[in-house]
């Protein structure tokens, strides 16, 4: 059995793409997982599971939530071991920030560093960004809403890549939750 996260893209966000939390967990519990759990409104939730991979979980889960809600939501699904490695990979100085300062964007593929080599790091000091597998990690220490470098790096979306962002604390969360010791 595995415990995977699944990342929801863009829910409960303003008022559109609706999706109670209780009504996530009957669904994953549905498609026949165990352990289910959710993490704020704002689209964690944590399964256990010994069918499938990242890839056909999130695409199974995604397609659950379009039958069940109608409308579309991209989904990103990633077992314990990986959330661990973007916690310890992190190039920022995470024990020392605000966690409204630090960002991680989940990627749904690698994403190659010529993607952002248009972007003047230095123009946008002190923010920063750094690319690591599958994600890419942001300091903002005025916060994401204030940063112009998020919204730069926002600006190029890739066909078919799905991104989806979280603040540090829900990805130090993701790791407790995932954890098998939970």
């Amino acid at each position: 059995m595995t415990t995977y996260a699944a990342l929801l893209r863009g829910i409960n966000v303003g008022g559109g793409k609706k999706v109670p939390m209780a009504d996530l967990r009957t669904l994953l519990t549905g498609l026949g997982h165990t352990g289910v759990r959710t993490y704020l409104q704002s689209g964690q939730a944590v399964f256990t599971t010994d069918s499938g991979d990242e890839e056909s979980l999130a695409a199974e889960l995604s397609g659950a939530i379009e039958e069940r809600f109608g409308f579309p939501v991209d989904v990103l699904v990633r077992d314990h071991g990986y959330l661990t490695a973007v916690v310890e990979s992190c190039p920022f100085p995470a024990a020392d920030l605000e966690a409204r300062q630090l960002h991680v964007t989940y990627f749904s593929m690698p994403v190659a560093p010529d993607r952002f080599a248009e972007i003047d790091q230095a123009a946008h000091l002190p923010e920063e960004f750094r690319l690591g597998d599958r994600c890419l990690y942001l300091y903002a220490p005025d916060g994401l809403g204030r940063s112009k470098l998020a919204e730069r790096l926002a600006r190029r979306p890739a066909k078919g890549l799905i991104a989806t962002s979280r603040n540090w604390n829900t990805v130090v969360k993701l790791v407790e939750l995932t954890s098998s010791e939970e």
